[in-house]
């Protein structure tokens, strides 16, 4: 098997706060490139960089150093000129999480119900905040939905329409 003419790095924290320190220090330390980052179980992530030996070492140590005083380091390792099957390892991680970024996200807040979905006590509430609502206090409350709709929706328009 082939070998590489760089190595890999690796730091491995527990929380993404001293993952993150590790990573930016690890960057600013040296010539390298950090890869990609993989999350496992109860938080543990590490933290992959690329580069020649010597550069990946010193930003390996500086990264490890950034976590220990941010948060928690696992464990760090170097790996010279890695066998050609670990790229591609390194590789396939990239693609599986950038597909999984590429994947829609479900709507994390459900959209505005309109005014026909919503009950009679949300739009008598939201009448009653209406600025100049043609109705008064006691009609609304014993107005019919309808008429609310109605009313509100010619206000929400700009609209003075009075029942």
């Amino acid at each position: 098997m082939r070998a590489h003419a760089y190595s890999l790095g690796m730091i491995e924290t527990l929380g993404l706060p001293a993952l993150i320190a590790a990573a930016d220090a690890a960057a600013k330390a040296a010539d390298v490139k950090v890869v990609t980052y993989e999350g496992a179980d109860a938080g543990i992530v590490t933290v992959y960089v690329i580069g020649d030996v010597s550069s990946v070492q010193a930003a390996v140590d500086a990264g490890a150093d950034a976590a220990r005083r941010v948060g928690r380091l696992l464990h760090s390792h170097v790996i010279p000129r890695p066998d050609e099957n670990v790229p591609k390892m390194i590789k396939n991680l990239m693609r599986s999480e950038a597909k999984e970024e590429a994947k829609p996200q479900p709507a994390q807040a459900k959209a505005e119900p309109t005014l026909a979905e919503q009950s009679i006590n949300d739009l008598r509430k939201l009448a009653r905040s209406i600025a100049d609502f043609p109705l008064s206090t006691n009609d609304i409350n014993t107005a019919k939905k309808e008429d609310l709709i109605r009313l509100i929706e010619a206000k929400q328009q700009g609209g003075g329409d009075k029942a």
